[in-house]
């Protein structure tokens, strides 16, 4: 999987995680991609033309669904500063990446991604 597709899926599997609507989140991320998706309209004109030419279509829709739940704000910080959730997060990630969380699920979108670039089948 891709690094943007992963900050994306953190943020979608935290609001994921709220059980009640109309909740009142802020979302603090070094991934100027997922930030500035929000922030600078590109989210929304992306929608507008169909997801044409759009990295990660199924995760943005996946969090449109999620998002429009709830009232969040997106912040961005600087990654590595010292941040010390983000540094968690950052030591978090690099402990799955290396094995230490066990076995990590699959990227289906990912692939499925890849094997349409590649007109391979999954399947």
């Amino acid at each position: 999987t891709t690094n943007n597709r992963m900050e994306l899926l953190a943020v979608i599997t935290g609001l994921e995680a709220v059980k009640w609507d109309n909740a009142v989140v802020e979302v603090f991320s070094d991934s100027s991609y997922v930030v500035n998706a929000l922030n600078e309209g590109w989210l929304e004109s992306w929608e507008r033309k169909g997801w044409k030419k759009v990295k990660n279509p199924d995760l943005w829709q996946r969090f449109l669904a999620v998002y429009r739940r709830h009232r969040v704000t997106f912040h961005w910080i600087r990654g590595h500063a010292g941040h010390p959730e983000n540094e968690r997060c950052d030591s978090l990630a690099v402990g799955a990446r290396s094995g230490a969380a066990g076995e990590l699920l699959p990227d289906e979108g990912y692939e499925r991604e890849l094997a349409e670039n590649n007109n391979e089948s999954l399947f």
